[in-house]
C-alpha cells in the first residue's frame, strides 16, 4: 500500500495541505484583523523565551508577594477566636492562647521552605520575607497579649513574692516575763 493513498486505492488523500500557495489576488488583498501583526509571527524564539521567563519572574513575585501577606488573614480569625474565647482562664482559652503563640513560631521557623519554590534570579524575595516575618511576629505579639489578660505573665510584684528574701524585723517586742 502507497504513503497517502486509502484502503482500497481510490487515490484519496488522507491530509490536507494548509499553505497557501495560490496567486490569486482575492486571498492578497484582505488585511490583517486587528491586533495582528505579522511582525509578531516572525518573531524569533529568543524573544519569544525571554518574555515567557519575564511572565514566569512577574508570577513568581506575585505569588511570593501572596503569601507573604498570608499570615494577616490568620491574625484576623485568631484575634476573633482570642476575643470569643473572653479573658477567664479555662481550657477553651488556653488553648487558643497557646495555638495563636504556636503558629507564627512554627511559621517563622520555616520561612526559607515558604519561599523556595518562589526563588529566582530576577525575583527579589527580601521585602515578600520581612512582610511575612512581620506578621508572624505581630501574631506572636497577639498571643503574648492574650496571655497577659489572661493574667498568665507575671508583670505584676505579687507574683514574684516567692522569690523575695523574707522582710527583716523591725522591731521586737516580748512578753513582761522572763523565763
Amino acid at each position: 500500500m502507497e504513503k497517502g493513498k486509502g484502503i482500497m486505492g481510490s487515490g484519496r488523500r488522507w491530509a490536507v495541505d494548509f499553505s497557501d500557495n495560490s496567486t490569486a489576488p482575492s486571498s492578497r488583498d484582505i488585511p490583517d484583523p486587528p491586533g495582528f501583526t505579522r511582525a509578531s509571527v516572525n518573531q524569533d524564539d529568543s524573544t519569544v523565551s525571554r518574555q515567557k521567563k519575564d511572565a514566569e519572574s512577574n508570577w513568581k513575585a506575585q505569588k511570593a508577594w501572596e503569601v507573604a501577606q498570608a499570615p494577616f488573614k490568620n491574625l484576623l480569625m485568631m484575634g476573633f477566636m482570642m476575643w470569643m474565647a473572653g479573658n477567664t482562664v479555662h481550657l477553651f482559652s488556653i488553648g487558643i492562647t497557646f495555638s495563636a503563640l504556636w503558629q507564627p513560631i512554627s511559621a517563622l521557623q520555616g520561612v526559607g521552605k515558604v519561599f523556595e519554590p518562589y526563588k529566582d534570579n530576577k525575583v527579589d524575595l527580601l521585602g515578600p520575607k520581612l512582610l511575612f516575618i512581620a506578621l508572624n511576629l505581630g501574631g506572636l505579639a497577639l498571643g503574648v497579649w492574650k496571655l497577659n489578660t489572661l493574667g498568665l505573665l507575671p508583670t505584676h510584684a505579687s507574683d514574684w513574692v516567692s522569690s523575695l528574701p523574707p522582710a527583716q524585723e523591725v522591731e521586737y517586742s516580748g512578753g513582761g516575763i522572763p523565763l
